[in-house]
């Protein structure tokens, strides 16, 4: 019985404990293409793209064409930048939705920096 409280003790705490959030870039090691996203949970994202065996849920059709063509050894995740919380611990909604529009502005300072469309990367720039 104490197993199961202990464990549902550790799940609270993570479910109220901030996940390392920032600006990721996956790259090709072959042609050096890199994608560039922003994640609330970045070590969720390694996961999520490290399980991908088929990356059906990657954004645009060059990169899972050479996902599949070159396989995932082929990739190297890296975390570009992150962004500090101002406290331990998420307040509420607003507060994320805040969180998320930081990321979406920093995600595009590095868009703006790195450039990485048509041959430099996998992106697509937004149409205005």
């Amino acid at each position: 019985m104490l197993e199961k409280q202990k464990k549902k003790e550790l799940a609270a705490a993570f479910a109220k404990s901030f996940r390392p959030m920032g600006i990721y870039q996956l790259r090709n090691k072959l042609n050096g293409k890199i994608y560039l996203g922003a994640a609330m949970d970045l070590d969720g994202m390694r996961n999520r793209i490290a399980f991908s065996a088929n990356m059906n849920e990657a954004p645009f059709y060059e990169l899972k064409e050479d996902w599949a063509k070159h396989g995932p050894d082929s990739f190297l995740y890296e975390i570009v930048d992150r962004l500090k919380p101002q406290s331990d611990s998420p307040a509420d909604k607003a507060e994320l939705a805040q969180y998320r529009d930081e990321l979406d502005a920093l995600l595009e300072l590095w868009l703006d920096k790195l450039q990485p469309y048509g041959d430099k990367g996998y992106n697509k720039r937004k149409k205005r």
